[in-house]
């Protein structure tokens, strides 16, 4: 982040507004405050609507904030979490300011019920900022997942691959200020020359190199990107984000939040086949995998939840 973003972001704290809304004060600490994500990221709320009595408000339709109890509320909502009548969780909207590397922006954008508007490199010259992964997090190709990563790569190996990342990072983007004959900063870098438009000098950049956006979302399908971004399956990139995100969930919603991690991302779903052999076990009765009438691999999921030997 330069100084003219920090400028901003610093002017936007400082910033005072009335309102009548139902505003969340600890939300409203957060608020334009960038949460550094990976080695140049961030995210930053920096605008809401709602909190855990819209909800309740929505759900019955009521013209008050919601009950007099915060039990009753904080109840309500775990019954609607829990038996997933996700429309009253639509009337919370929160609006995300994010910079991220290219590559975990394609992976983020299959995400598509947002609203998104992207830094604009037709427009302006990115800035000379692309990611490095750490050497904890250089991995092997997963030899049973072909999307997953295996065993961190020893010592000699992760040298290496940082070496040929930056270098290649480093020279895409030398490239990329000779095409355009002009530096982040408006320099031009040689007066005799013409550059290339800024739509064609970006086709060689690299897609380590960072991006930002605003995204606008509902608090229902936030809570769906971060039930898949936040697993523990999830590639570490998006879920470094997704994992900063979850925790201004938790300033703005509390009972929302609690529930979705009781329910959705702590909780599992179980087949109708898996409820059985589960009845079948609690009786007494020995049950294999060749009898249950699952795949192995459903097998194994089931028995890891149960955390029983296969």
């Amino acid at each position: 982040m330069d100084e003219t973003q920090r400028a901003e972001i610093a002017a936007s704290r400082e910033t005072r507004h009335q309102t009548r809304r139902a505003t969340v004060p600890a939300l409203e600490d957060l608020l334009y405050e960038a949460i550094p994500v990976l080695d140049h990221g961030f995210i930053r709320v920096v605008d809401y609507m709602g909190d855990d009595a819209a909800i309740v408000q929505a759900a019955r339709v009521s013209y008050g904030k919601g009950t007099k109890r915060v039990s009753e509320d904080r109840g309500l909502i775990r019954y609607l979490m829990r038996h997933r009548h996700t429309t009253p969780f639509e009337m919370c909207e929160i609006k995300y300011h994010v910079k991220l590397p290219i590559f975990v922006a394609r992976q983020w954008i299959r995400h598509r019920t947002a609203n998104v508007n992207e830094y604009s490199a037709r427009y302006s010259v990115l800035e000379d900022e692309f990611y490095v992964p750490r050497p904890e997090h250089l991995s092997a190709q997963s030899a049973s997942n072909r999307q997953g990563r295996g065993e961190v790569l020893g010592a000699a190996d992760s040298e290496r691959v940082l070496d040929l990342l930056r270098a290649d990072a480093a020279q895409s983007y030398r490239h990329y200020e000779e095409m355009l004959n002009e530096r982040a900063d408006g320099t031009v870098i040689d007066p005799s020359r013409t550059g290339l438009a800024r739509e064609l000098a970006r086709v060689n950049l690299n897609l380590g190199v960072y991006t930002q956006w605003y995204w606008k979302v509902d608090l229902h399908n936030l809570l769906h990107f971060l039930s898949l971004r936040a697993d523990a399956h999830a590639q570490y990139e998006i879920r470094a984000y997704a994992d900063a995100m979850l925790d201004t969930v938790k300033h703005w919603v509390p009972a929302a939040c609690e529930a979705f991690e009781d329910y959705v991302s702590g909780g599992v779903n179980i087949s109708r086949q898996g409820i059985a052999i589960v009845r079948q076990l609690l009786a007494g009765a020995a049950v294999s995998q060749e009898s249950s009438g699952l795949s192995k691999r459903e097998w194994r999921e089931l028995m890891a939840v149960l955390e029983r030997p296969e």
